[in-house]
């Protein structure tokens, strides 16, 4: 068997995402200190074992033959960075990495799928806009083209139902959007504050994933902010309050979408203290099935508050949206409906039909869907669980 470079271990296993505690676990090495036995590999001072390298190839996401390589590949391009972050931490980076790249590949076996059917028509409205057109004009694009009825929306029983309605209907329009969080585990879970969705607009499939872990009321705002990407045929990764000017476009188009300028008139934000303007804005919020971090972000950039009102307040938001995320983590619930909800109907239907057609294999509708081969059938079961 031939030997293995060290240096490729550690360039798996980082860009993965993963630290040397959770790569070992992971991994199945065992003894007193497990991460010491795999920096021991990664230090060339100890040879993995066939059986540790598949290991190795299955949680890394790497075919084996990565493994034997004579040096680490060159790196990919990446996906546009549309993110303003002072401060960036090289896990929760490489984890972002090792997600665009799993979707990426996820992309590719539908492609190529949809080819092999002759199914492979282009998204009418993929790149159709400009970011010169402007964030109204954008807006009015997206809802052309949904045939949204937002009225229905706000008419939504809560902020998860009213997203349901929203998922449907750019589903339905030829865009996959998926709920992930973390690389498979929640030990490898993504904060919010990192990164809240991305888009892949490609001409074909073009997918969007939404950051599961940031609270349900920023996921219609979300999944419209990154549609709005793929109306402009910009594939990236969105952070929260980005100063890039496409960033703001894609911002102003998502908040125009859910919410008419003039409806910001209703809040009374003249000489209202900020726990006061946080009820006010929480109360305007929950009526029309939006963030209030979108409201707060509406009334700053119709210069209703000040930016340093819309600070205080949004800070404020943050903090919220991660416990309510967190809480809406909690409680026992069956594992397929969970993995159906994450996946969406769209790309669920599709796996089913390529299955059943024989344009994909288990193997590789088990990677679509993010399953093994054997699970695929239990997803694809029920489609209307999604």
């Amino acid at each position: 068997m031939p030997r293995v470079n060290p240096e490729i271990l550690t360039w798996a296993r980082e860009a993965a995402g993963m630290s040397l505690d959770d790569a070992a676990r992971a991994i199945g090495l065992s003894g007193a200190d497990p991460s010491a036995r795999l920096a021991a590999m990664e230090a060339g001072e100890r040879e993995p074992t066939r059986r540790q390298i598949a290991k190795m190839a299955e949680k890394y996401r790497r075919p084996i033959l990565t493994f034997y390589l004579p040096e680490p590949p060159a790196r990919a391009p990446r996906a546009h960075d549309f993110r303003t972050m002072r401060d960036r931490e090289p896990l929760a980076e490489a984890r972002i990495e090792a997600l665009v790249r799993d979707v990426r590949v996820r992309q590719a076996l539908v492609q190529s799928a949809l080819q092999d059917l002759e199914e492979d028509q282009p998204v009418p409205f993929v790149g159709s806009m400009r970011v010169d057109q402007g964030a109204p004009e954008i807006a009015e694009a997206m809802r052309a083209t949904l045939q949204f009825d937002l009225g229905e929306y706000r008419a939504a029983r809560n902020t998860g139902d009213a997203f349901r309605l929203l998922r449907e209907s750019v589903e339905n329009a030829g865009v996959y959007v998926l709920l992930i969080g973390n690389l498979g585990h929640h030990t490898s879970s993504i904060d919010p504050k990192i990164f809240r969705g991305f888009a892949l607009a490609d001409l074909v499939a073009p997918i969007i994933v939404i950051n599961e872990n940031d609270s349900r009321a920023a996921w219609s705002f979300t999944l419209l902010h990154e549609l709005a990407h793929v109306f402009l045929g910009q594939s990236g990764i969105s952070g929260y309050d980005g100063d890039a000017p496409i960033e703001q476009v894609c911002d102003g188009a998502a908040a125009r979408f859910l919410l008419a300028p003039a409806e910001l008139r209703e809040i009374d934000v003249r000489g209202v203290p900020v726990e006061a303007l946080v009820e006010e804005i929480g109360t305007f919020a929950s009526v029309r099935k939006v963030s209030r971090k979108m409201v707060a972000y509406n009334l700053r950039k119709e210069r209703l508050i000040t930016w340093d009102t819309y600070k205080r307040v949004s800070e404020r938001f943050d903090a919220d949206r991660l416990d309510q995320a967190r809480e809406a983590a909690g409680g026992p619930v069956d594992y397929y409906v969970v993995r159906r909800h994450r996946i969406g109907r769209g790309l669920t239907r599709l796996v089913d039909r390529m299955v059943a057609s024989g344009a994909l294999t288990s193997t590789k509708a088990g990677r679509v869907l993010g399953v093994k081969p054997t699970a695929v059938g239990r997803m694809t079961a029920d489609n209307q669980a999604a």
